[in-house]
């Protein structure tokens, strides 16, 4: 829907909006884009729906049934709701500057809930395409450490189901104590500051020790600085181990889908189908609500239903 010609104090309102998210909330470029053309086309929507262009009265007088109108003809449209979700976000984030500014003030947008979003669920790697994952060699040459660096970090996603910034948040200390005591288990601090300990396989310990005795920085390093080092010796950046599992899943002919952290979900769905209870599975992933871990029985039905539609014979007829 193209935008249509608005009131000038409307328009003055969405240009001083539009400063403050570059200026103050440093949106990426596309971002802007993305939330001024939300506000664009709603304030379309609106125009055509009140019979004139709306001035900072009339959004202020709106009422919930207005709102719930652009929203279903989004729905009418066939705009997918993960859009109209972001839509919503942008018009709602516009109503609230307004309201700070003292430009217009409307409750009833409130009680709009945003559309709910149809529940992702974990994309987890074969078991036979994990391996291969785990096994696969670089494709360029480069430092022998490296890819021993490398080969831990993804056993600690996979064997242990870290998350990204936990595996390369552990320090020297962390790891050195660890291998000196020859436990098999790793202390490990997630999100809200929360401490977890998960058992860490044969494998991932002998990674780890191996990258720890081959990496030319660890004898300089302290005792609380990061144990995984880029090729320079500075910490570790994520988007160096995001760039490794691409390359892999580009060299290997897997999907977009196969990321660092759909190791992790790898972990958590192997344990799942091999008999784990789902209250264990949420200790050693660090969800603070099991809801959260529940979304991994969506990933081990959907597996035994292609099996079954695949082996039983009425199925295949």
């Amino acid at each position: 829907m193209c935008p249509l010609p608005v009131s000038p104090s409307l328009d003055a309102a969405r240009e001083a909006w539009r400063d403050w998210l570059k200026s103050e909330r440093r949106l990426a470029g596309h971002t802007l884009i993305a939330y001024e053309h939300d506000v664009a086309s709603f304030v379309g929507f609106m125009t055509i729906y009140l019979g004139a262009p709306p001035t900072l009265d009339a959004l202020a007088k709106l009422k919930p049934a207005e709102f719930r109108a652009w929203l279903a003809e989004r729905a009418r449209e066939g705009m997918a709701r993960t859009s109209t979700a972001r839509a919503f976000s942008s018009v709602r984030s516009f109503f609230r500057f307004l309201d700070k500014r003292g430009l217009a003030h409307n409750a009833s947008i409130a009680a709009i809930q945003t559309p709910k979003l149809p529940r992702s669920v974990p994309k987890a790697l074969s078991e036979g395409d994990m391996e291969e994952v785990l096994d696969s060699a670089p494709g360029q040459e480069r430092a022998a450490w490296i890819d021993l660096r490398d080969t831990a970090v993804l056993l600690l996603l996979y064997g242990a189901g870290l998350r990204i910034g936990e595996a390369l948040g552990l320090t020297k200390a962390t790891v050195e104590e660890l291998l000196r005591a020859g436990r098999d288990t790793l202390s490990v601090t997630g999100k809200g500051n929360k401490t977890r300990l998960v058992p860490l396989l044969p494998q991932a310990l002998e990674a780890l020790r191996a990258y720890r005795n081959a990496c030319p920085f660890m004898a300089a390093l302290a005792p609380r600085e990061a144990f995984f080092l880029g090729a320079r010796g500075g910490a570790l950046d994520p988007a160096i181990v995001q760039k490794r599992v691409r390359e892999i899943r580009h060299g290997l002919g897997l999907p977009d889908s196969v990321t660092p952290h759909a190791l992790r979900h790898s972990f958590a769905t192997h344990l799942l189908g091999a008999g784990g209870d789902l209250r264990t599975i949420q200790e050693l992933l660090g969800h603070a609500s099991l809801s959260t871990t529940q979304r991994y029985t969506d990933v081990d039905s959907a597996r035994l239903a292609a099996v079954y539609r695949a082996a039983h014979p009425r199925a295949k007829g």
